[in-house]
């Protein structure tokens, strides 16, 4: 079922995205891509809000109940409202590529799930996983570079900016969704909220991604200039990250919400321009393809940075529990059972180790950083590709663009 889903909704952004590039030129592009920011903001905030409130008092299938007037709203809304297009030749889908793309990525999720953790590095398992997974990413390079239509398209590697922009995303992605999912944790755990409290209490870091995306959308339109947001977006998350990296079981509400506000900002400054920098670099035709590689390199960092950091924070709770005798079915209403002084105990081992999480998570947005540098900034593009219904306007000729 979660398959089902995922192969609705995993478009979803991309195509959102897609559209807005096939009707409004890269130069004024910023401040819908702003919008978009703001949109999954706001949606950040209400969905754990909203979440945490049916989980506090209805059943938690009523979590997936609420989407369905919600999707049937969607539905309306795209059937009415979005131009429905013209595509002339027929498309031809990738199989061969999609299926080694999915192992591929797939392996590459258990290999930093268990690596260290459920089995060591240097066993059997793992080695052959890791040989098997460099088989079979390399075949699905070769397969996309033979591909009529290439589900990735390799060659557009060759585009600087957009080896920039999928660098940037993937390590955003590691660093930001790979600590994030800990915070509800902190303050479920250490701080007493409610479900959905600790939804209310992410307001802080959702609201930086609210205002930066709109600013910072608003003034690229308005300047034209947007290689300052990623780098200073990377800089600003990196403070957020150490900030967030200092927190412990006795760190005032206030100051973690500033924290997250901090790093939401940086955050907010950067998803949104890096899928812009894309755009107007690649050939119009490749506007869809090259949409859908930087968010799905930026899903994949997120994959493996809650992986990867799951492991970190496993292993540096296991080391702080002391004598507790609690196992991985560690809950809320377990710990809250404790007596005393082993609830100190546990909640202070909750609090470093999350706090440990994002300080292992600090220095790689470092990375992002030093990346952000490279971007060659280039004139945004005054035109779009297709428009309503088919209609075409003059773009940019694809040498042009790739030059």
């Amino acid at each position: 079922f979660r398959a089902i889903q995922g192969l609705g909704g995993g478009g979803l952004m991309v195509l959102a995205m897609s559209i807005i590039a096939e009707t409004v030129p890269p130069r004024e592009r910023g401040r819908y891509q702003g919008y978009f920011g703001a949109a999954f903001g706001l949606a950040s905030i209400a969905g754990p809000l909203l979440g945490g409130t049916i989980t506090d008092n209805l059943s938690w299938r009523w979590v997936f109940y609420v989407n369905l007037p919600l999707g049937l709203i969607a539905l309306a809304v795209i059937t009415l409202v979005v131009p429905a297009g013209e595509r002339h030749e027929r498309p031809i889908f990738d199989v061969t590529g999609t299926a080694l793309m999915t192992l591929g990525v797939g392996l590459l999720v258990l290999i930093t799930t268990w690596g260290g953790v459920e089995h060591a590095w240097g066993s059997p398992l793992m080695l052959g996983m890791i040989a098997i997974d460099a088989i079979v990413l390399t075949a699905f390079v070769l397969v996309e570079l033979r591909a009529t239509e290439p589900i990735l398209p390799v060659r557009l590697f060759k585009v600087a900016a957009f080896r920039v922009s999928t660098s940037v995303s993937f390590i955003v992605g590691l660093a930001m969704f790979g600590s994030l999912g800990f915070l509800p944790l902190y303050l479920q755990t250490v701080t007493g909220s409610s479900a959905t409290r600790s939804g209310l209490a992410m307001f802080p870091m959702m609201g930086g991604v609210l205002v930066a995306s709109i600013v910072s959308g608003r003034l690229i339109t308005r300047t034209g200039h947007y290689k300052v947001f990623p780098v200073l977006g990377t800089a600003l998350a990196f403070v957020g990250l150490a900030l967030l990296a200092t927190i412990d079981a006795h760190t005032a509400r206030n100051a973690v919400s500033l924290y997250m506000f901090v790093l939401g900002a940086g955050i907010g400054m950067v998803m949104q321009v890096m899928i812009l920098t894309t755009q107007n670099a690649v050939p119009v035709s490749q506007l869809g393809a090259s949409t859908g590689a930087v968010t799905f390199f930026r899903e994949i960092g997120g994959s493996i940075g809650i992986a990867t950091f799951g492991a970190v924070f496993t292993s540096s709770l296991t080391r702080r529990m002391g004598s507790v005798p609690l196992d991985s079915s560690l809950s809320i209403d377990l710990i809250r059972r404790l007596p005393a002084r082993q609830q100190a105990t546990v909640i202070g081992a909750i609090a470093e180790s999350v706090s440990h999480v994002f300080l292992f998570a600090a220095p790689v947005m470092v990375v992002a950083f030093l990346v952000t540098w490279t971007i060659k900034e280039v004139p945004l593009r005054r035109s779009a590709g297709t428009v309503e219904h088919g209609a075409t306007v003059e773009v940019v000729p694809e040498m042009e663009v790739l030059a």
